[in-house]
C-alpha cells in the first residue's frame, strides 16, 4: 500500500464519513438496544460480521490465513473486544450517548498510558504527560456531572463506557506488538469478531431476556452495524492507518464524540450542560497533546 506524508481529498472526505459513521453507530445502539437487549445484540452483531469480513478478505485478495505462533494474541484482542463492547451496549442503554461518546473517546488516554509502559519508542513526554493529565481531569469532570437535569446519567453507564475505552485500548496495545502487527489489520479484525461472538452470546442470558420491543427495524439496524460499522467502517478505519500518518488519522476521532453529543441533543433530547461540554474540551485538548510528536 503506497504511504502519504499528508491527507489528501481522498483522506480527507473517508475521515469525515468514518467520524460520521461512528457517531451514527452510538445512536444506532441506544436506538436498537430498544428491541435486543444490549450483550445479545453485540454477540449477533459480532457473529453477523465474520461472513462480511472475511468476504472482504477474499474479495481484496488476502484470504485469511492463520500465522503459527499469534493465538494466543488473536484469543486475547478478542476477548478484549467482546468486553470492549459489552461494556459500551451496556453502557449506551443506562446513560446518555453524549456522555458515553466522550467518555469511550478517551481510549487514547489509556492506551499512551500502556504505550509509556511497553512499547518501544512510545514514552511520555512531558507535553504528553500534561496532555494526558488534561483527559484526565476531563474525564473526572463527566463523571461528576450528578446535577439535575443531567438527563439519564448513570454513573453505572460511565463507568462502563471507561472500561469500554481501557479494553478499545488494550486492542491496539496488543495489534501494535510486534505478534498482531505482522498479520496485518483485516486478519486482526477477524480474531475480534470470530472470537467475541461466541464469548458475547454465551454471556448474553446473564444479562436479562434476549428480546425486548422487538420490531423489524431493530433487524436492519443490527444488519447494517454487522455489514456497514464493523466490515466497513472499522475496515476503512485501518486502511486509512495504514496510508496516512497515524497521527493525523488519529486527530480525526476527536470529531466522533463531538457528532455523537450534537446527535444526542437532537435525536434524544439529551441535555447538554456546561460541564460536559467543558469535560469534552478537556478531554479533547487532552488528547490532542497526548497525539503530539516532535
Amino acid at each position: 500500500m503506497e504511504r502519504k506524508d499528508r491527507l489528501d481529498a481522498v483522506g480527507v472526505s473517508a475521515l469525515l464519513g468514518v467520524s460520521f459513521l461512528l457517531a451514527i453507530n452510538q445512536i444506532l445502539i441506544k436506538a436498537v438496544n430498544a428491541g435486543l437487549q444490549p450483550v445479545f445484540f453485540a454477540g449477533l452483531r459480532s457473529l453477523l460480521a465474520v461472513p462480511f469480513v472475511v468476504g472482504w478478505m477474499v474479495w481484496r485478495g488476502r484470504a485469511p490465513r492463520h500465522r503459527p505462533g499469534t493465538a494466543g494474541a488473536g484469543l486475547a484482542m478478542g476477548a478484549l473486544f467482546a468486553v470492549e463492547f459489552l461494556a459500551l451496549f451496556i453502557a449506551l442503554d443506562l446513560t446518555t450517548v453524549g456522555r458515553a461518546a466522550i467518555l469511550f473517546y478517551t481510549m487514547p488516554m489509556w492506551l499512551a498510558v500502556m504505550a509509556h509502559l511497553g512499547l518501544p519508542g512510545e514514552r511520555l513526554t512531558a507535553l504528553r504527560a500534561g496532555g494526558l493529565a488534561l483527559a484526565f481531569l476531563g474525564t473526572a469532570w463527566a463523571l461528576s456531572d450528578r446535577a439535575a437535569g443531567a438527563g439519564q446519567a448513570s454513573l453505572a453507564g460511565d463507568l462502563c463506557a471507561i472500561l469500554a475505552a481501557v479494553c478499545w485500548a488494550g486492542t491496539a496495545f496488543i495489534a501494535r506488538r510486534p505478534t498482531m502487527a505482522a498479520v496485518g489489520a483485516e486478519m486482526q479484525l477477524l480474531w475480534m469478531v470470530t472470537v467475541s461472538a461466541p464469548l458475547l452470546l454465551l454471556a448474553a442470558p446473564a444479562f436479562g431476556p434476549l428480546i425486548r420491543e422487538l420490531q423489524p427495524w431493530h433487524l436492519g439496524g443490527l444488519l447494517f452495524q454487522s455489514a456497514i460499522v464493523v466490515a466497513g467502517g472499522f475496515v476503512t478505519w485501518l486502511w486509512l492507518l495504514g496510508r496516512y500518518p497515524a497521527a493525523t488519522v488519529a486527530s480525526f476521532s476527536f470529531l466522533t464524540p463531538v457528532i455523537g453529543l450534537f446527535l444526542g441533543v437532537i435525536l434524544f433530547g439529551e441535555p447538554l450542560t456546561y460541564q460536559i461540554l467543558g469535560s469534552a474540551g478537556l478531554v479533547a485538548a487532552g488528547i490532542i497533546l497526548i497525539n503530539r510528536r516532535r
